[in-house]
Parts: C-alpha cells; structure tokens; sequence
C-alpha cells in the first residue's frame, strides 16, 4: 500500500493510469500476490485506485495531488484559547505525556468489566447492532440514572431522564433549546473550557463570575444577574472543574434565591460524581429539578469511546429535548454503547473499581502536590476526590509560557487562562494526577522553570 500510495502521490502514477499486475507487482516487491491482492482491495475502499473487469485496476481522480495555487507562509504558533488544550491532547502522538488532559489513562479504566459488558451485548439480538436507539435512549440504563439519582435525594418521575450520545452533546441540546443569539450566560471563573466555546458556538455571550472555594462568589454573582439579566447559569458543582472545590450548602442555598428571583435556569454538569467518595450537596438535590437541568456522563470513568450522557430535568424539557434529539440524530445514542455501559455499572465490579480509583487518585493526589511544591507550585486547595489540582505558579511566571515551553518536549499542559474567560488565570495551572506517575512531567516543568526565572 505504501509503494503505490507513494506512486501516486509523487505523480508518478496519474488519473485514469493502470497499476501493475498484481503478479507484476508481487515479483517486484518479493511480497506474495495474496499481499498485493488485500493492498489493491483496501486502496479501493479508500476511493484512490478502482477495479475495472477484465482490464486491471486504475488510479481515481481522487488520487490526484491538487498543486499549491501560493507559496503558503510558515505555520503559525497555536493560540492558546479554549480549544488548545483539546487540540493538543486529542492530536497528541502515542507517547506524548498529558498532564493538562481531562481522561484518565487508559490503564486506569475498567477495561475488563467493559470487554465483558461489549461481550454480552454481542450475545444479545441482532437489532441491538443495527437498528436505531429509542428516542429517549435505553430504557434499562435511564432506569439505572433515575434510581442513581433518587440515591442522590433528587425526587423525579420515569420521564424525567433523556439519555444522549455524551454530556457534551446532552449540553449542546440544552443550549439549542434554551438559548438565542445575544443570550448572556454566567460561568464560572475559572470554569471548565468546553462551555465557553459551546457558547460561542451558540453566539450567545459568557458573564464570567469569580468562583471560590465554597462555589461562585455570591456578591458577584448577584451584580452580575443585576447587570446583565442573564438566561441561564452553566456550572459544575459536585467537584468544580478546574479547580476541584465544591459547592457549599450555604453558598447553594444562596444562589438558588436568586435564580429564582430573576427567573433564570440552571444547567449543571455533574459528570465527576463517581469520583467523589461521598454525593455533595447539588443544586439539582435542593432544586428538585424545577430550574436545574442536571447532566451527566459516564465517559470519565467506563469509556470516552463508548460515549453515553444524560438530562435529567422537568417532564416538558424532557419532551423538547427528545424531539430535538430525533430532529438532530434520529433517535437516541448507540445501544451498543448504552448497553454495554449497563452491563458495566449493574455489575458488581465497578462497585470495587470505583472504590481502587479513589485511593489510587487519592495516592497520587498527595504525591504529586508534594512534587509539584518542591517546584514552587503548589495546589490552591486539596479537593475531597477527583483527578484534578488547580495549582498556583511561583511568581511571574506564565502558566501559558510554560505550556508552550513544555509542548516540543512531548508533554501537554493545561494553562490557567483556558479555563478563564476574562483572562485572569496565568498565574495557575490545571494538573491531572492521573497523568502525573512518570518523572518526564516533572523533569520538563523545572527545566522550563529555570529556563523562565
């Protein structure tokens, strides 16, 4: 495949040119024709060569290399925005070390409970392979969020739960039903970078608010709804992302008066809840769903392959977001991924993985804050779980500086200003100590420090 792609490539094979034989060409590389034959088929598939009986196969006009109509100027640096450190951990080679990605390693999922889970969905009808998911999503697994929520004291009826193809995409549906052009949101500051370029995505516009360790600085939260009458408020609440805090009752009590004084919605993204060792106080548990729409995943902590999220909200956004969902995808997300994610959380193992996680993130919690103190970084505070610490840089220096230093060397940062939408955050930086075993982070963090100080 190699030798004729390059062929074509370098030109040296045109459109509508006939190949070698598969004999020819079997002779010519000293492979077997069986090699050429399955080389010649895939190519096929691939569009850039076709077969034509009785005559031999030929390069496609897809096969063309188009010439460069100007001389393209060098590429430029990536800006550092909300997108960066997405696009940097989802592009990044194999063995690119990712502090600043929000996953956790491969090694550290359950992947034997999720092969077993694929394996009896295998075993199961036909249909689950091939037809389209219910509108709502598999009936089973929205039985196993709604008593999983109930165990979270939010009261809520069978229709009260939509399941989606991930919490992004249960976010995304959100935004298309709830907001116009010109809507202001409020955000978090620092908050979690997907909302921001969700929002621009819906042009509607960020309101940022401070958030403190005991959640969104009240005061502040209160002038902005003043000011700016906003639509909705977009959070995280259970373990905030970036910083790892959680919401405290009396700061929730607080901020669901004014909600509902100024008419507004809430919409909270609640995808780490399995990270933490107890259930926090969330606005969904003292709102009862009436203006919080709750949304989760299970990408976190099963499979960011086999994506499935949630809604749950009132019965009337539920029926909205349902024909929206079918309006967009015709009908709910894969029932492959929906079942073989059940299979996963009904069984008694994920029970017992849950439980290792913790002390393993816990483990690695501690040792990588005194790894990163002996730096001179050091955590703005000690979340109760999760896999994240927000981290204070030692003075002058640039979280994003740093992230750019670190990039050529193989490691992926995740620079305070991401996740701050009035820029306020370089003196930060987000660390995934999932991603923090090795010594490589460590070593290009005090190289690229005493390079900068």
């Amino acid at each position: 495949m190699a030798d004729i792609r390059g062929r074509i490539g370098a030109g040296r094979l045109a459109p509508n040119d006939r190949l070698p034989s598969i004999r020819r060409l079997a002779v010519e590389l000293s492979v077997s024709p069986s090699t050429v034959v399955e080389a010649y088929d895939r190519l096929s598939a691939e569009g850039l060569i076709r077969p034509r009986p009785g005559s031999g196969f030929f390069v496609t006009e897809a096969g063309r290399t188009p010439a460069p109509l100007v001389r393209l100027d060098p590429p430029r640096a990536p800006e550092v925005d909300p997108f960066w450190v997405a696009r940097q951990a989802l592009d990044a080679d194999p063995g690119t070390s990712k502090p600043g990605c929000g996953w956790l390693p491969p090694d550290w999922m359950p992947t034997a409970l999720l092969h077993a889970g694929m394996r009896n969905v295998l075993r199961q009808a036909t249909s689950l392979t091939t037809d389209y998911g219910p509108s709502r999503g598999s009936a089973g697994l929205r039985r196993f969020v709604e008593t999983r929520l109930r165990q979270q004291s939010i009261t809520l009826s069978e229709d009260q739960v939509l399941l989606a193809g991930s919490a992004t995409q249960a976010l995304d549906l959100a935004c298309r039903l709830l907001l116009r052009p010109g809507d202001r949101v409020i955000v978090d500051d620092p908050c979690y970078f997907n909302f921001q370029t969700l929002l621009r995505a819906h042009q509607a516009i960020a309101i940022p608010v401070p958030y403190t360790e005991n959640g969104p600085d009240i005061a502040a939260f209160e002038a902005a709804v003043a000011r700016e009458t906003p639509r909705l408020y977009l959070t995280n609440s259970g373990l905030h992302n970036p910083t790892g805090a959680t919401l405290s009752p009396q700061v929730a009590f607080q901020l669901l008066g004014i909600v509902a004084r100024s008419d507004m919605l809430v919409v909270e993204d609640d995808i780490f809840s399995d990270f933490e060792p107890e259930p926090a106080i969330t606005l969904a548990t003292l709102d009862g769903l009436s203006r919080v729409i709750r949304i989760g995943s299970f990408s976190k902590t099963i499979s960011a392959s086999l994506r499935t999220g949630f809604i749950a909200a009132d019965p009337e956004r539920i029926r909205l977001l349902t024909d929206l969902q079918v309006a967009i995808q015709f009908g709910g997300p894969s029932q492959v991924a929906t079942e073989a994610i059940q299979s996963v959380l009904s069984s008694g193992g994920y029970r017992k993985y849950l439980e290792q996680l913790h002390r393993r993130l816990d483990t690695e919690r501690r040792a990588t804050a005194t790894r990163l103190g002996d730096l001179g970084i050091h955590p703005v505070l000690m979340p109760r779980g999760g896999p994240y610490l927000w981290c204070r840089m030692p003075d002058g220096v640039s979280s994003t500086a740093l992230a750019q230093a670190a990039l050529p060397q193989g490691v992926v940062l995740a620079p305070g200003n991401v996740f701050s939408p009035s820029l306020s955050a370089d003196g930060f930086m987000r660390f995934n100590v999932s991603h923090m075993g090795d010594i490589r982070p460590f070593r290009v963090l005090e190289r690229a420090l005493k390079t900068m100080g």
